[in-house]
């Protein structure tokens, strides 16, 4: 939101410096992001005098000037203007000046052989207009030698504030000020607006056919304008915003939507065909709209129509066909009241953002309707004349009666600050609240803030305007001696979880839990949507931490990062709930080569095994017990991924490459390998809060390894193998690996096993040994496997 420091002022008598403005507004929420005076950069151009004009001895085009500057002798300019003549007084650039227009720092040159010292500018030049017909006329009695932005007004500083979505009551100028007066940096200008009556009743039928799109619907005709230009300092304002200003019309439905935050529309009537009316739009109607783009509708939009087409895209932006032009007069003003989520939700769809939008989306003063008519139409009746006729209200605005019960004690329960309940009741009322005093005080609140629901939203409002730098900082009480831990088993399993993949060289990211639509798609689907969220693509809560560690790793590999470890802890949203898991993403090629081939190696699916076995024994999971299965998730490759589990129906992470259906769709060409471990999954610790491991004792005896090859057929699993291996004797068989994978070429292959034996009490016979290992030979057989020959 930009304005400019006179625009304030129309709105807030102060006489605070600019510098207690800025420092005002960032006190009350609306944080400055920038100041920029448009005088500092044309301070070096001056008015100046053109006291002879000679044709160029060289050129037929150029004119060779003497300039009376101000400064003492008249200076030699060679100008190709065709306005410039003796006499004239216009704006000159001396040696050394930058000219923003043109991108040139100016400085004696010799133009076709005569030299020239400076510039006589035009209005592109310096960037004021668009105007390049000829160099700047001023009148005769333009002060020579004066700063020219002096006198054009153009020492007017403009401010740019960021506006938080709740804050829409500061999309408008006044609003501003408001919050300002408040602070008490000066006294707000409270001008009432007058109605404006009608000399004859409304020609155009005006209606609202979606009363839930469309609530309310004002509007009125006026005849006999003329729509020339704008006047300067409506101009001058719209500029310093960066609004290009077009007509008269245009130029005053513009300047309210900035100056009070009412967007209106203006239509030419003569182009209107019967009855104007707010309705859902049909599948497939089109319409064409002032950014010359042309848009295909739903029946979810709210649009206005006549009889024969739709015109505008209801509170985001009219269409081509019925705007105004200079030729127009007679105009029907349209001011309406259009529900904040269906404009987003429509907006979003055709991905169509105006300054119309980013008012109505918020929420607009629904009480502001009747007044927002009378000053638009006053406004057109003093810059472009005509007549207005009565005004058609369709419809009724939903103008909110809330009240909200308040105990001013809450300041200090909930921000922390101890304020007067008179400066209280001094702030609430500057805001435009009203204040009913009692035991439990009740708060009306303005129809301009549609953000105010509770006494929490009261206690913001006080202690922003009172100052949050009046909050002391206390610490937290603190009983004697060692202070007990504050954090949760949960929160515990999260930081030891954390710590140990960041320590094995993956970097931690942070991504939105808000995703679009398309991202949470190949993830199932978002469960849960946002009725009205700022952006497309923030519109459902993930269901996977994985889309936002590819997106993250998509803007890594784009940028040449060849190696990418990305992992984050955070939250799923299913349909069930919030689910605390662990996203793991590696991306490109492992660091270093391969000794084999002497180059580097992509990631594949046995790296994140590892990772995520890793994460899983720091959150005290029982690794030794946990089953490979192969049923993942259809966003993982088949047959290259995995799930591990306790049991069939209790998965604690799922593993594996990504599925190229959904590298694709995230256009990751080299795919990706992913993992994801659900921390709510893990088993909880037994005799929580005490030691449930024994400390370690070596055993003196040195333990026994015995190596296997069993043959299986091709599509046994290898971890079904290694656990029967485990369990053939608990006590003496404490680790089993397996080493080789040989594919016989017969439908059956070759595993190789090396089992780790331990002695407990002495050391193993020959005899002990064989009756080990035919157990282990026994055990490998009850799921398949056979002693290679």
């Amino acid at each position: 939101m930009k304005f400019t420091l006179s625009w304030l002022k129309d709105h807030l008598d102060t006489d605070a410096s600019l510098d207690v403005i800025v420092e005002g507004l960032t006190r009350v929420g609306l944080e400055v992001e920038g100041v920029d005076n448009p005088a500092a950069k044309l301070a070096a151009f001056t008015i100046a005098r053109v006291l002879t004009a000679a044709p160029h001895p060289q050129a037929d085009k150029l004119q060779v000037l003497t300039v009376d500057t101000g400064s003492g002798e008249p200076v030699q300019v060679v100008c190709g203007a065709p306005n410039a003549r003796a006499g004239l007084i216009g704006v000159f650039g001396a040696p050394g000046a930058y000219v923003p227009g043109i991108d040139v720092t100016l400085k004696v040159a010799a133009i076709r052989g005569v030299e020239s010292r400076g510039m006589m500018c035009s209005e592109r030049e310096l960037e004021l207009s668009d105007e390049h017909n000829g160099i700047i006329d001023l009148p005769a009695d333009a002060p020579v030698g004066t700063p020219y932005a002096t006198l054009a007004g153009l020492d007017d500083p403009v401010i740019e504030v960021s506006v938080t979505p709740n804050r829409q009551d500061c999309m408008g100028v006044a609003g501003i000020a408001r919050d300002l007066a408040a602070l008490g940096l000066g006294k707000l200008k409270t001008r009432p607006v007058e109605l404006v009556a009608g000399t004859f009743p409304c020609p155009t039928e005006i209606r609202t056919d979606d009363p839930e799109g469309c609530p309310a619907f004002f509007g009125r005709v006026i005849r006999g304008v003329s729509n020339g230009a704008s006047p300067a300092w409506m101009q001058r304002r719209l500029r310093a915003i960066g609004l290009r200003p077009i007509s008269a019309l245009v130029d005053i439905t513009n300047y309210i939507s900035f100056d009070r935050g009412r967007p209106l529309h203006v239509y030419d009537l003569a182009k209107l065909n019967g009855a104007l009316v707010a309705r859902r739009a049909r599948d497939g109607e089109t319409v064409d709209t002032l950014n010359g783009k042309t848009y295909t509708l739903d029946a979810s939009m709210t649009v206005i129509a006549d009889d024969a087409a739709v015109h505008d895209i209801g509170g985001i932006m009219g269409g081509e066909h019925s705007s105004v032009t200079e030729t127009t007069t007679d105009v029907l003003l349209e001011c309406a009241y259009f529900d904040p989520a269906r404009i987003g939700a429509t907006g979003r769809a055709l991905g169509l953002n105006s300054d119309a939008r980013a008012r109505f989306e918020r929420g607009v003063d629904p009480a502001f309707l009747e007044a927002g008519t009378a000053l638009a139409t006053q406004m057109i009746l003093d810059l472009c004349g005509g007549e207005a006729s009565e005004v058609v209200e369709a419809g009724k605005a939903p103008v909110p009666d809330k009240s909200v019960s308040y105990r001013p004690a809450r300041t200090l329960g909930l921000a922390g600050v101890e304020i007067d309940e008179a400066r209280q009741a001094d702030i609430l009322a500057s805001l435009g609240f009203r204040v009913e005093k009692g035991a439990v005080w009740q708060i009306g609140v303005p129809s301009w803030r549609r953000d105010v629901d509770g006494e929490a939203d009261i206690v913001e409002e006080v202690a922003r305007i009172h100052g949050f730098d009046h909050v002391p900082s206390t610490a937290l009480p603190r009983a004697e001696g060692v202070a007990k831990p504050t954090a949760t088993a949960a929160q515990m399993i999260e930081r030891r979880v954390r710590r140990t993949i960041a320590a094995r060289g993956a970097n931690e990211a942070v991504t939105w839990s808000f995703v679009a639509p398309d991202e949470a798609a190949p993830f199932g689907g978002g469960a849960w949507t946002l009725d009205n969220p700022i952006s497309a693509d923030l519109a459902v809560m993930r269901p996977s931490l994985l889309p936002g560690l590819l997106g993250a790793a998509k803007r890594n590999l784009d940028r040449g990062q060849s190696s990418l470890r990305l992992f984050e802890v955070g939250r799923r949203y299913l349909a069930d709930g919030e689910r605390p898991t662990v996203g793991l993403v590696l991306a490109g090629e492992r660091t270093g080569r391969d000794w084999r081939t002497g180059k580097a190696a992509p990631f594949d699916a046995f790296d994140a095994k590892a990772e995520v076995l890793a994460a899983l024994a720091a959150a005290g999971a029982p690794v030794e017990r946990l089953q490979v299965m192969g049923d993942v998730s259809p966003w993982y490759h088949p047959g290259r991924s995995a799930r591990l589990c306790l049991g069939p129906k209790q998965a604690l992470a799922e593993f594996g490459e990504l599925h190229p259906r959904v590298a694709k769709h995230f256009d990751l060409r080299g795919g990706a390998i992913v993992a994801e471990i659900f921390l709510d999954a893990l088993p909880p610790a037994r005799g929580a809060g005490k030691r449930t491991r024994a400390a370690h004792q070596p055993n003196p005896l040195q333990p026994v390894t015995r190596d296997f090859a069993f043959v299986v057929e091709a599509g046994a699993s290898a971890d079904a193998l290694l656990r029967a291996v485990r369990g053939a004797d608990k006590a003496a068989v404490i680790d089993a690996a397996l080493f080789d994978i040989f594919e016989m070429g017969d439908g059956r292959k070759s595993l190789a096993v090396s089992a780790v034996l331990q002695p407990v009490e002495r050391s193993f016979t020959d005899e002990e040994l064989e009756a080990l290992s035919a157990k282990i030979v026994a055990a490998a057989g009850k799921v398949g496997a056979t002693l290679r020959a």
